[in-house]
């Protein structure tokens, strides 16, 4: 039996016709390069069509590889470049472009120089256990933005393997430590006392206050917040709900003071050095190892991490008996079972349910 073209599939109908159907790859397609075509039952036919589409899928490739030219002596770091270059980075969120730039360096100083067809499963498992050693968390992102390198390299067809998709990761255990208020504020005072921290301040701020993720906070521009009204209108970036909030009258007046200076710019609270004469919004394991300085120089407990500050304003207001539905409303969650990793089981909040069920039984029984 003759070989078909590339990407041609041969159909037989019920009464054993056959035919033909040009389908290549999905991302293809999305990117207009071919589009997917029946060609009919005559495959000399077939082969003249089909060659067309598959020269136009070449001339993609090889535009996409004048810069960074792809050979089997390549390196990860050239890879990594490919990568930079393609549609699937440049189609992420920007706070997903500055975490995933983050963790492909680390990718480069750990095997960068290497040949990307000798990266072996063994060698990402050992690569990722020395990650392990920076954190769980850490060396999970790790090897989350190695394994989309080596499948965006599949899906262009340099490589057919990903060392890194059979690597077993270590799951993070759920925490459930909470910041005291007092805690806040000595964060803050120490951040704003220093200007090269004052945007880590307005971060930590900002996520405490609004009850957000730090993700959301850390890329917030100044179109989401209309000062003059006190509003922040947000589309959160994991759940795409969209939140309204309102800007406290001390928080407002730090974000004028922000925007005095970072107003000319994008970003709320970006890192207080330009890159190549750009301001960049903090990647989240630097805005973690920042913190975790803040907190080491304001004598902080150990325990605490910038990622509690959400989960610490729901649980306040859980423990002040705010109503579910107006906690989602802040929070962005669709449903009350998403709140419940949040929930913690704290005097405040048993204190507070139990008052409030003695006061409708007395009010009851008055009646």
């Amino acid at each position: 039996m003759a070989k078909l073209p590339r990407y041609v599939q041969e159909r037989v109908s019920p009464k054993g016709d056959i035919s033909y159907r040009f389908n290549p790859p999905q991302f293809l397609v999305d990117e207009e390069v071919v589009v997917r075509e029946e060609c009919g039952s005559d495959l000399k036919q077939v082969r003249q069509i089909v060659k067309v589409h598959n020269d136009n899928i070449d001339a993609y490739r090889d535009e996409l590889a004048k810069v960074v030219q792809i050979k089997s002596s390549s390196r990860v770091t050239d890879l990594i470049n490919l990568y930079y270059q393609s549609n699937d980075f440049n189609m992420l969120r920007t706070n997903t472009k500055v975490d995933y730039r983050y963790f492909l360096t680390v990718l480069h100083q750990s095997l960068g120089t290497r040949k990307y067809e000798l990266v072996t499963s063994k060698m990402a498992k050992a690569t990722y256990e020395e990650w392990v050693k920076r954190g769980v968390s850490f060396a999970n992102h790790a090897a989350t933005c190695a394994s989309r390198v080596y499948n965006y390299a599949i899906k262009m067809e340099h490589t057919h393997q990903n060392p890194w998709s059979k690597i077993e990761r270590y799951s993070v255990p759920q925490r459930k430590v909470v910041w005291r208020h007092e805690d806040v504020v000595r964060f803050l005072d120490y951040s704003y006392s220093d200007y090269e921290y004052r945007s880590i301040g307005l971060i930590v701020q900002m996520a405490y206050e609004w009850c957000q993720r730090l993700g959301d906070m850390r890329t917030l521009q100044w179109d989401n917040l209309d000062l003059g009204n006190r509003v922040l209108k947000l589309e959160q970036s994991k759940r795409r709900a969209n939140v309204e909030l309102p800007i406290s009258e001390e928080l407002t007046s730090m974000l004028y003071d922000q925007a005095e200076q970072f107003s000319f710019q994008p970003y709320v609270a970006p890192h207080p050095r330009p890159v190549m004469g750009e301001y960049q919004p903090y990647a989240m394991e630097r805005l973690s190892k920042v913190g975790r300085r803040v907190m080491r120089l304001a004598k902080l407990p150990e325990e605490l991490r910038l990622m509690d500050l959400r989960r610490t304003g729901v649980t306040q207001m859980i423990d002040k008996g705010v109503p579910m539905g107006q906690l989602m409303s802040v929070t962005g969650h669709n449903h009350v079972s998403s709140v419940k990793p949040y929930m913690k089981h704290t005097l405040d909040a048993a204190s507070n349910a139990l008052t409030q069920r003695n006061v409708r039984v007395q009010s009851s029984g008055n009646e």
